[in-house]
């Protein structure tokens, strides 16, 4: 049996059959590698092929042990159906292995920060990750079902795969095609669809979550300044931290990248995807970030922005403008003007805290946002950040 020991998890690698014939020698490997009393133990059960009541017992010893559920990863069909059939499932954390996807020659309908969606056929499309690995896939089809029973407009999960060397979710969607793709199509209709994708906010805005399901966004946040001390003294970051802690506590739902790429329309009806960063806090977290894509991104980020959001770059200034009249029912140039300006600095803000998300394109760019933005806006506004999460 091999077995790797990495930042404190012990990982191992389980093969073959284990029966009553040689689960004592197993017994003895796996208590063997636990010898350096490691922090975690996970279970790669790939090559895995049939386990019988010998081996499942070996495993009840390990639980016992280690006084904790035992990680059992990349579980194949057959062995899972042994674990589901004899409870094991109840008493172990348990993942299935995921299904293996090819996207060749599947047309991409959309591109963001976070992946790319394919797809995949009439009834199906599939998010794709960029550098993420199975967890953040496991979130997104946790925040969907949570976002189902919440009467949240969203795609249905149909299963969790991989393609090659990325992770995915897989939604059933069809005869679909994303807002942005219509917006684009259909020009004539950008106002009736600009008051669906208003409609849409408003009703994520107003829906509140307080079984802890979904994380609190001041948590995200707090985690993302921490990590930037390979760019700001502790005193700046200490300064951020304080920022946070004056937002107040709020338990409606946030989209993140609410942008018309990441919305579906699909027999007349929006529907979510790109669940990944849903968090429970003020709205204006969301209507900054549809600022950044519709507003900013069209004027300065216009092939990223063109790429995300699915639209000309015209178009989506045009979208974005007409949105935020609908929204807050501001019609003068000049508040409109004061209105973007104040979301221009939660905007700052967020993209400061964004360096520190692991993100590879943010964290090149993070000493030039750190030397523009925090310290030549999010600094000299500390007092009036917090405010405008409290009013807007």
């Amino acid at each position: 049996m091999r077995t790797v020991l990495e930042n404190g998890t012990v990982t191992l690698f389980l093969e073959g059959r284990i029966d009553i014939n040689n689960a004592p020698q197993t017994e003895s490997e796996i208590f063997g590698a636990l010898e350096g009393a490691p922090e975690r133990v996970v279970i790669d059960a790939e090559k895995l092929e049939y386990i019988s009541s010998a081996g499942l017992r070996v495993l009840m010893k390990l639980r016992k042990k280690l006084g904790s559920p035992v990680t059992m990863l990349n579980v194949s069909r057959d062995v899972y159906e042994i674990l589901e059939t004899t409870g094991f499932t109840e008493l172990l954390d348990v993942q299935k292995a995921l299904r293996e996807i090819s996207v060749e020659g599947c047309e991409i309908i959309g591109r963001g920060g976070n992946g790319i969606v394919y797809r995949l056929d009439e009834d199906k499309i599939v998010k794709l990750y960029f550098n993420q690995g199975p967890e953040l896939v496991k979130q997104e089809l946790q925040f969907a079902r949570t976002a189902l029973i919440n009467d949240i407009p969203t795609v249905i999960p149909y299963d969790t795969v991989r393609c090659g060397d990325k992770y995915g979710v897989v939604f059933e969607l069809l005869r679909s095609d994303t807002l942005g793709h219509i917006i684009s199509r259909e020009p004539q209709r950008l106002d009736e669809l600009t008051d669906q994708y208003v409609a849409l906010a408003r009703s994520l805005h107003s829906t509140h979550i307080k079984d802890g399901a979904v994380p609190d966004a001041r948590d995200l946040m707090r985690g993302r300044a921490a990590r930037l001390d390979r760019w700001c003294s502790q005193e700046e970051i200490d300064t951020l931290l304080g920022i946070i802690g004056k937002i107040p506590a709020c338990d409606t739902v946030i989209h993140g990248d609410l942008h018309p790429g990441n919305i579906m329309m699909q027999d007349g009806e929006l529907l979510l995807i790109d669940l990944a960063e849903v968090t429970l806090g003020p709205k204006v977290f969301d209507l900054a970030s549809i600022y950044r894509d519709m507003i900013v991104g069209a004027r300065v980020n216009t092939e990223l922005s063109q790429q995300s959001v699915g639209m000309p770059v015209d178009m989506i200034e045009k979208t974005g403008q007409l949105f935020f009249v609908k929204y807050t029912g501001i019609t003068d140039p000049a508040e409109l003007k004061a209105y973007f300006d104040k979301l221009g600095l939660i905007f700052a803000f967020n993209t400061v805290l964004f360096c520190g998300a692991g993100v590879r394109d943010a964290e090149a760019r993070a000493q030039g946002i750190m030397d523009n933005l925090l310290r030549k806006v999010v600094l000299p506004n500390k007092d009036a950040i917090p405010y405008l999460f409290s009013v807007m």
